[in-house]
């Protein structure tokens, strides 16, 4: 991880730089202005190589160029869009930490830095800035496979009800995500909705549509957190698609994907053991050395929800394979 502390005073600037490498942080450059730091990151240059910071810690009052403003030219510059910037404030000057906040600013410590919270801070920056990261290597890894997946219609890509990809798409993206032997540790979470097919004859394909539109939602903002890819079948079921996301993680997020549709309170008069709609999940976890242990992965995910919605429902069933 490499982080960059701006700070015109040197006392300051150097008990920073103390307490980061005390913490074990051993790339840390430093700036001494608002202007240096731009230069760091190349502000207003070229942009075709972004110096590689994860974090800046970035001092409010300087002079010449403050903190606010040296935020707001940082975040102007596409490539620092996600960048994890911490403003260093005095407490007195809570007027223009909110500046900086309107400027971009993503967290802020106050002065005299505090070892301990100074270290958590950037711990929890480093951790959002993983996450979105690998989020957008999902994504990157999804448009290059939609931009290589025949001439398809793209409406024939998108479930209707949910907005997701068809769980069609879901098995050919596992099959072309990894060529060859591939050790990558993979997850796939499987969301079915308990007696969903006796709803839909009841109440309908529109109040079917209806709730599994509103449970894709709740999903959805739960799914971007952490760079899901999501598919929808056309009876369903929902998969999840978690590279990188180990057993216990992939358990712990299928109970909350339970426990969001519970929240959710949607009526359904035709559950046996609730007054609204519940899920049951299915976690499976394993490693996709080749293209069709991911596809097994994905067919045991599916085979499973079925097990535990048919135990009762509203549950989570979790298997490291």
């Amino acid at each position: 991880m490499r982080l960059l502390v701006v700070d015109d005073a040197e006392d300051s600037r150097d008990l920073t730089e103390a307490a980061l490498l005390s913490a074990g942080y051993a790339d840390i450059v430093t700036a001494v202005s608002g202007w240096e730091a731009l230069k760091i990151l190349d502000i207003g240059g070229p942009g075709d190589h972004p110096a590689p910071f994860d974090v800046v810690l970035l001092d409010i009052l300087m002079p010449e160029m403050d903190g606010v403003e040296a935020c707001a030219r940082i975040r102007n510059d596409q490539r620092y869009a996600d960048l994890p910037i911490i403003m260093v404030t005095a407490l007195d000057d809570m007027d223009s930490l909110a500046n900086a906040f309107v400027a971009g600013a993503t967290d802020y410590i106050t002065k005299p830095v505090n070892r301990i919270e100074l270290v958590a801070r950037v711990r929890a920056a480093l951790r959002l800035k993983q996450e979105l990261d690998r989020r957008l290597e999902r994504e990157r890894e999804l448009l290059s496979f939609l931009s290589s997946w025949g001439d398809r219609r793209a409406d024939a890509l998108i479930d209707e009800a949910t907005g997701f990809l068809v769980g069609e798409a879901a098995e050919a993206y596992l099959a072309a995500a990894c060529e060859g032997d591939c050790e990558q540790v993979i997850s796939i979470l499987a969301l079915a909705l308990d007696r969903f097919d006796v709803y839909r004859s009841a109440k309908g394909d529109g109040a079917a549509r209806s709730v599994l539109a509103q449970v894709a939602r709740a999903v959805r903002r739960l799914a971007s957190t952490i760079g899901i890819v999501a598919a929808a079948y056309r009876n369903g079921t929902i998969i999840l698609v978690a590279p990188e996301l180990a057993a216990a993680s992939a358990r712990d997020f299928g109970e909350t994907l339970r426990a969001t549709v519970a929240k959710l309170r949607l009526p359904n008069g035709e559950a046996l053991t609730s007054d609204h709609v519940t899920a049951s999940v299915a976690a499976i976890t394993g490693r996709g050395r080749l293209a069709v242990d991911r596809v097994h992965l994905l067919t045991q995910a599916i085979s499973h929800v079925q097990d535990a919605a048919n135990a009762g429902g509203n549950r989570v069933l979790a298997l490291t394979v």
